[in-house]
């Protein structure tokens, strides 16, 4: 892509999104995401009702007498966004490609957080960790992440969403926020999810096609697959066909929803034809009545 174009097509995201960053998701924004995170913040002598687990045994040893730890909220959250590069969401029948929503909901989740004084980093991965933008403040910062999202040109076309999840646990120290924004189109990522949400608080994001689900019956046409480049004749007027793929749509979404319920994770899904922006706001309450 041109310097010229991409240029327009970041200032065009980031009009749009800004805008409802600021409007819409700031106040739903802080109050969804606070809490999860708490620092220590002092210790102080122990009084009757305080948790005897808060007590911190080095200053009760040296004191002689108990004290307990205090702990604070963080104010400050680390926002990272896991960002699926990979072949299959290139894909789109509707209004838009995958890639595309993908892209504005990684720059609304951006600009809420700058908003807010908070960090963003972004891990890119398709079935590798393909870049890793360690997380920054401020307008500038988030312009390099759209940026690249945008021209952003991935090695390998294949999806391995457990990478970016350890990728995820062993890079970033400090608990985060961290949204998997992806169509899911992976096998096994349930344990991977597991450990990343007891260390980091993470929400996914699953990005799908009408298309996706069922086929439409318009003879015989030529598929290629997106992450394998495997081209293939499909009858789509053929039932044994079309239950076949149903299938494999059915275990998708149950893989998805047993995997996130099992391991806590926040999730929705935001078909490419529906505008983002309710989904979002509702997760973002379902969350805010939690604390």
């Amino acid at each position: 892509m041109e310097t010229k174009d991409l240029l327009k097509r970041v200032r065009n995201i980031e009009i749009k999104t800004r805008g409802l960053s600021k409007q819409i998701f700031s106040g739903h924004y802080h109050s969804a995401f606070k809490g999860k995170g708490m620092a220590f913040s002092e210790v102080r002598e122990y009084q009757l009702g305080d948790d005897v687990r808060s007590i911190d045994w080095n200053v009760t040893a040296r004191f002689g007498h108990p004290f307990v730890k205090i702990f604070e909220e963080e104010r400050e959250l680390t926002v990272m966004l896991l960002i699926d590069v990979s072949g299959s969401n290139s894909f789109g029948t509707r209004k838009q490609f995958k890639e595309q929503m993908i892209a504005e909901i990684a720059a609304v989740l951006s600009f809420s957080a700058i908003n807010n004084n908070d960090k963003v980093g972004v891990i890119f991965f398709s079935d590798q960790v393909e870049k890793f933008i360690p997380p920054k403040k401020g307008r500038t910062h988030t312009l390099r992440i759209i940026r690249e999202i945008i021209d952003f040109n991935p090695g390998s076309q294949k999806t391995n969403v457990s990478e970016a999840l350890r990728f995820l646990t062993n890079a970033i120290k400090k608990r985060s926020t961290a949204f998997v924004i992806s169509d899911f189109i992976d096998q096994s990522y349930d344990k991977a999810l597991t450990i990343a949400n007891n260390k980091h608080d993470v929400v996914a994001i699953r990005i799908t096609d009408p298309a996706e689900q069922i086929l439409p019956k318009i003879g015989l046409v030529k598929f290629q697959d997106a992450e394998t480049g495997e081209i293939r004749w499909i009858d789509t007027n053929d039932k044994e066909t079309t239950e076949k793929h149903f299938k494999w749509w059915h275990d998708l979404n149950e893989k998805f929803n047993t995997s996130t319920s099992k391991s806590g994770v926040d999730h929705i899904e935001i078909p490419v034809n529906r505008d983002f922006v309710r989904p979002l706001v509702n997760l973002f309450k379902i969350r805010e009545s939690r604390f």
